[in-house]
């Protein structure tokens, strides 16, 4: 597959307006809407049976494992991260110490809290890191916060969890898709797929290390969990995949058709591109509003009343924490920067 400019691809997309919204969901390349629409179409008609798009669900984890830099045996697949976070934490073991940001996205702090037998503590996001110490059995965090675009020091929490033998969650969903990360630096990494990975809602990805998959307990198993899943449709014994898959939830299987086109194309414009992409747009508007540079695709100012004239402008924005947040996307570009300008400076 030929790497593809974002300036090539920027025709796959056909906003209505001004669209910089992506932290909430993510705008469909055409390919993955015509797929879709095609599956939907079948399902209407009743032309076809579902094997084919069960295989669209396969060959996403394969993208996706590429992506992120681990063997597909490593991966597991779901629908929504807090279904595979809570698979995830079974392999804590009674009484285990977590710690996690107090601003952590509840898909990831809930399956935790819910968990009575763990003991969960929250800290500033500032003070995580020396948090970890030798009486902290896991860590769980965003690689990038939703509510402020910051972006978490992977490097330090990586090293301190290494140090005192802590277990890695990481929730990747505001991140992937254009900050580049390597799922095998962490226990677990998962990621849902309707945010900057561009896909329907329904897709979610969890990354799995050997201490994870050999202490889980796949308490959602079903027959895609199986070894051979169509050798598992029906009766006794258990009999459940030894790799990651052993984890999987059923898949919806519209969802995965429509995933399988949009990974395809971020593999394709390469995400280091996007990266750097995302990052230019957002950081032009962070010096539109007098704020300083940083590291993230996701910003959030104090702009009080800006969300109310972007609205009647047509543009999609968000407000989060009584701060209007911004994220910026491959879909975007200097002309989107520059009218969202305009207009919250009116």
């Amino acid at each position: 597959m030929a790497p593809m400019k974002i300036s090539d691809a920027k025709g796959l997309w056909q906003p209505a307006g001004v669209y910089c919204n992506t932290a909430t969901y993510g705008l469909p390349p055409q390919p993955a809407w015509d797929a879709l629409q095609s599956a939907l179409d079948d399902w209407h008609s009743g032309r076809t049976s579902w094997e084919h798009w069960g295989q669209a669900t396969e060959d996403s984890r394969a993208v996706f494992a590429r992506l992120v830099g681990v063997d597909v045996d490593r991966v597991a697949v779901g629908s929504t991260v807090s279904e595979l976070i809570g698979s995830v934490v079974t392999a804590l073991p009674d009484g285990a110490r977590v710690i996690v940001p107090d601003v952590e996205f509840t898909s990831t702090l809930f399956p935790l809290l819910i968990q009575r037998r763990l003991d969960v503590r929250t800290v500033p996001t500032a003070q995580l890191v020396d948090a970890i110490d030798d009486d902290v059995d896991a860590v769980a965090f965003s690689a990038v916060q939703m509510s402020t675009g910051e972006v978490a020091d992977l490097d330090a929490i990586v090293a301190a969890a290494t140090a005192s033998g802590a277990l890695t969650i990481c929730d990747a969903t505001q991140g992937l898709g254009w900050l580049p990360l390597d799922a095998g630096r962490f226990d677990a990494l998962a990621c849902t797929a309707y945010k900057w990975l561009m896909s329907p809602r329904g897709t979610a990805f969890v990354t799995v290390s050997d201490r994870v998959l050999d202490g889980a307990v796949p308490h959602s198993a079903g027959w895609y969990a199986g070894e051979d899943v169509h050798a598992s449709y029906f009766g006794p014994p258990l009999r459940l995949a030894s790799a990651a898959r052993r984890l999987d939830v059923s898949p919806a299987w519209f969802s995965w058709v429509g995933t399988l086109p949009a990974l395809e194309l971020i593999e394709q414009i390469g995400i280091e591109q996007i990266h750097a992409h995302d990052l230019a747009l957002a950081n032009r508007f962070r010096a539109g509003v007098g704020m300083e540079p940083a590291d993230s695709a996701i910003v959030t100012a104090d702009l009080p009343g800006a969300d109310e004239r972007l609205t009647r402008a047509g543009i999609v924005a968000a407000v989060r924490g009584g701060r209007l947040r911004t994220s910026w996307h491959v879909y975007n570009d200097e002309r989107d920067v520059d009218r969202v300008l305009e207009i919250v400076s009116g």
